[in-house]
C-alpha cells in the first residue's frame, strides 16, 4: 500500500510542456533539413557532401554522449539511502 504502481506512472500521458518541447524539437529538425537546400556548402571531405549530414551528426553525437554519461554513471552512482547511513554512522 506505500509504494506506487511503477507501471501507472509509466502510462501517464505527457504533459502540456512536455508535448511543445518536442513539437518544438521536431520543427527545429525540419527546419534544419529544410534550410540545407537555400545553403550552398563547400564540404572538405566526402562524407560531408550528403544532404542532412549535419543534422543526423548533432543527433549521432548527442546519442553518443548520453550513452557515455549513462556508463559512467555506473561507477559514480551511490546508494539511494547513502546519506543517511553517513548520518547514523556518525551520530
Amino acid at each position: 500500500m506505500g509504494k506506487k504502481d511503477t507501471k501507472q506512472s509509466k502510462l501517464k500521458p505527457q504533459s502540456r510542456t512536455g508535448r511543445m518541447l518536442w513539437i518544438l524539437l521536431c520543427l527545429l529538425a525540419v527546419f534544419s533539413l529544410g534550410s540545407e537546400m537555400f545553403i550552398h556548402r563547400h564540404p572538405h571531405f566526402g562524407i560531408d557532401a550528403f544532404f542532412g549530414f549535419y543534422t543526423v551528426l548533432g543527433v549521432l553525437s548527442c546519442a553518443v554522449l548520453i550513452l557515455v554519461a549513462k556508463f559512467i554513471g555506473l561507477f559514480l552512482k551511490r546508494r539511494e539511502n547513502y546519506y543517511q547511513e553517513e548520518q547514523t554512522t556518525n551520530a
